[in-house]
């Protein structure tokens, strides 16, 4: 196995899947899966509020990581694709600085 392959990712994923019967189960339903990612953001920022250790982030990051990808099963699409059609279209944009952050962001006054 190759750790660092994004198709044995997406295998595993699917096989997990596919384990649960997703597809049959009320698994892939996207609004389900919407309200999944949005409690695992809250873990992620409650990770980082509240002082937790890095391995617990990194849990709860790779817990969001699964479910994204586990989205483009449900929803068919290439999410490797996406992302690098996706790079390609940020590394053209200008970044600018909001309230002492940088923001890199469709800026549309």
């Amino acid at each position: 196995m190759n750790n660092d392959s994004y198709n044995e990712m997406l295998n595993a994923i699917q096989d997990f899947h596919d384990k649960h019967d997703f597809k049959n189960t009320g698994g892939e339903d996207l609004p389900y899966r919407v309200a999944l990612m949005s409690e695992e953001l809250g873990e992620i920022a409650s990770a980082i509020t509240k002082g937790k250790s890095k391995e617990n982030l990194a849990e709860e990051a790779a817990d969001l990581l699964i479910l994204l990808i586990g989205t483009a099963i449900a929803a068919d699409f290439d999410l490797k694709q996406a992302f690098w059609e996706k790079m390609e279209k940020i590394m053209l944009r200008k970044s600018k600085m909001v309230n002492g952050r940088i923001r890199v962001s469709e800026f549309k006054d």
